[in-house]
């Protein structure tokens, strides 16, 4: 039975945080949403209550039975799950005077096994309204900070297992010693054996992927991308020649990259066919210059064609997909539904259409977890490091309609562009980069003649995970030198620019 945490959520914007700094020190753990029920089962060794937006004073407060968790595991409250806690054992919790919010210095006043080699002063980060003011009978005061007189704290008593709480948010990058807090409450409070590895990931995936198909025939839509080859080269090593992969070139992939992309497929010793389909999408395309509807254009015909693909294979019942942890998290809502900023890049429906039943083996992995898995399953560097790249590929990065002329003037530019990046051992330091053909015209000189080309931004941005990003501050004499190196080299563009958007309020793609 694999070790776990379980982290409540309720609803705070820090909670992926928290599963990646356990999932960091090699323990598995798991994000449900508060209310959902669960079962104690052997291998649960501790919870963790996240933060929330909510005042634990409100009427709709979300709200848990921690007197009953302890009687079965460790607990530890994370700021709202630690005012939560104070709450329901009869600690006082008001409203603050300021509300406190950035960094503060944590004071020890007693040490503690949750504090073990944590400084006598660290800095933390706060982000709440509510504090604590008092703890209930029983409690212990173990650390405040110069604005709040109860930072840290646990419940005495040998009835239960120990219950800790915290004012701050130990996960995230400013709380200096936060990791090391984790760390101690997962390793010498709920006494994790740290066994949650690559190499122990591909062993137990492997295994469960074998039972899970047993002599059934998988098919899967590849993509080049990280997710849909780890998910496949796991799948390949379960059930072999029994998966059989189809990749599309949907004309608007970036230059040479279905040939390169095969040819790796063919090292890994996958069951791939490539299917030349430029000439369908163009003409489904022409026309369109609505974003929403060249996505979806772009996804219905994928799926014809998977579709047509799919029935040439005899006997296949299952559907592989590179589904990974953040599409799968049950958020907890609390401002109502949420609204649609865009239909997502990774084209869906798949499943309902064809009645397969799915294999998922990514699905509890976040993103930088399925990067260290395709290294130890040996797949190449270039692939594995490969910036994310939309489902619709260039035909929203073309803005306005797309025709096989602007995606080879895109494709050339943005070949010079990422191949820059690499040169000048750039393109490590970004979470994504691309290249923007604009429906815009201007003015240039070249030589004595006058042109009226096509104008390219160039995008490139720092993230965690996509959720927020921000733009890359690129050397200019990089920016320099790839700029003339793309109005040299391709004929039908003559200026380029550089986007510095964020996100928010900006998207990381333009449509």
């Amino acid at each position: 039975m694999t070790e776990k945490i379980l982290i409540l959520d309720f609803g705070s914007q820090y909670t992926q945080l928290i599963a990646r700094a356990v999932r960091e020190a090699n323990v598995y753990c798991e994000i449900i949403p508060y209310q959902k029920p669960f079962e104690f089962e052997p291998g649960l060794k501790g919870i963790i209550l996240s933060g929330s937006p909510f005042s634990v004073n409100d009427d709709k407060a979300p709200d848990v039975n921690v007197q009953s968790f302890i009687k079965q595991v460790p607990v530890l409250g994370v700021c709202y799950g630690a005012q939560l806690t104070a709450k329901r054992f009869g600690g006082k919790v008001e409203k603050s005077n300021k509300r406190e919010y950035g960094r503060a210095v944590l004071e020890k006043r007693k040490e503690d096994v949750l504090l073990k080699d944590v400084s006598k002063t660290s800095q933390v980060w706060m982000s709440h309204a509510d504090t604590i003011l008092e703890l209930p009978q029983g409690f212990e005061l173990l650390a405040v900070t110069e604005s709040i007189p109860i930072a840290a704290f646990k419940k005495n008593g040998a009835d239960s297992n120990p219950l800790y709480g915290l004012q701050f948010h130990p996960e995230v990058y400013h709380s200096v010693e936060g990791k090391k807090i984790l760390h101690n409450f997962l390793i010498n409070i709920c006494g994790c054996k740290q066994e949650w590895t690559p190499a122990h990931f591909i062993t137990d995936t492997v295994e469960a992927l074998k039972k899970q198909i047993g002599n059934r025939k998988v098919i899967m839509a590849l993509s080049g991308g990280v997710d849909s080859t780890v998910a496949a080269t796991l799948i390949h090593k379960a059930i072999g020649g029994n998966l059989y992969g189809i990749f599309v070139d949907n004309g608007v992939l970036r230059k040479n990259e279905f040939e390169s992309v095969l040819a790796t497929y063919a090292k890994l010793g996958l069951n791939v066919k490539g299917i030349d389909a430029k000439k369908r999408f163009y003409t489904e395309l022409a026309g369109k210059s609505d974003p929403e509807a060249k996505r979806k254009t772009i996804g219905k015909l994928f799926i014809d064609i998977f579709q047509e693909e799919a029935q040439k294979v005899e006997g296949v019942e299952m559907l592989g997909q590179g589904t990974i942890y953040p599409d799968v998290i049950e958020s907890v809502s609390v401002h109502g539904p949420s609204v649609t900023i865009k239909s997502h890049h990774n084209v869906g429906g798949l499943p309902e259409k064809m009645h397969l039943s799915l294999v998922e083996p990514l699905r509890y992995l976040f993103k930088d977890e399925v990067r260290k898995v395709g290294r130890e399953l040996g797949i190449p560097a270039e692939m594995i490091d490969r910036h994310p790249f939309p489902g619709p590929g260039l035909a929203i990065r073309i803005l306005g309609e797309v025709t096989e002329e602007k995606v080879q003037l895109l494709q050339e530019a943005d070949h010079l562009y990422i191949k820059g990046l690499k040169d000048h051992a750039l393109y490590a330091t970004i979470w994504q980069a691309g290249t923007i053909l604009l429906p815009v015209k201007s003015v240039g000189v070249m030589g004595d003649e006058r042109t009226y080309e096509f104008t390219v931004a160039l995008r490139a941005v720092t993230s965690v995970d996509g959720m927020t990003a921000d733009w890359a501050h690129l050397p200019y004499d990089f920016l320099a030198n790839v700029s003339n190196d793309i109005i040299n080299n391709v004929k039908g563009i003559n200026r380029v620019v550089y986007d510095i958007s964020s996100k928010p309020p900006a998207t990381i793609e333009w449509e």
